[in-house]
């Protein structure tokens, strides 16, 4: 079934279209702008129910190892790069639970539109967060096990791979999808 104006379906008003005239949805659905909002925003939440888990196992992770014997044999930049890598676990944490949190307290002042934008800014400031902490968690582990500049070349390599599949394939798979012409 091919819908153009949404005419056939009550309550909608219009198509919600990506730049370049693809359809937002992967199915060719159309839906109204709330519909949309809504779809977002549960996209959202699932993607953060997902990154939660992760950086929260993470940064409990490395809050324990203070209290570990190793712990106490980390040189002066073992521990610089602890304190960073903390940090940062912290901050990751924060901007990925954020949209949880500005959802409950501007729920029903028909915002969703800009919760939906601001939550999706934060998911991708978390998710560089939460690279860098895996980095830097990598960094650390490994300048224990393997002291010098081993461990730095295997953690900048594993963060080039993070950064090509976080980062450029989704933005080569965009850059794709909008020269594709639409039938």
């Amino acid at each position: 079934m091919s819908v153009t104006d949404g005419s056939e379906r009550p309550g909608v008003e219009h198509v919600c279209r990506c730049p370049g005239g693809r359809n937002d949805t992967s199915d060719d659905v159309e839906e109204s702008p709330r519909e949309r909002e809504n779809r977002r925003w549960n996209e959202i939440l699932q993607e953060t129910r997902v990154a939660q888990t992760g950086v929260q196992i993470l940064f409990g992770f490395l809050l324990s190892l203070a209290f570990t014997p190793t712990f106490r044999e980390l040189d002066t930049p073992g521990r610089a790069l602890y304190v960073a890598t903390v940090a940062l676990g912290a901050l990751a944490t924060a901007s990925l639970i954020a949209p949880v949190s500005i959802h409950r307290f501007l729920s029903g002042q028909r915002m969703k539109d800009e919760v939906v934008r601001t939550a999706g800014r934060l998911m991708v400031l978390g998710m560089v967060l939460l690279a860098c902490t895996i980095g830097c968690t990598l960094l650390l582990i490994l300048h224990v096990v393997l002291p010098g500049p081993l461990a730095t070349t295997i953690s900048g390599v594993v963060m080039l791979w993070f950064a090509l599949c976080w980062y450029v394939l989704p933005f080569r798979l965009r850059q794709q999808a909008n020269r594709t012409p639409t039938l």
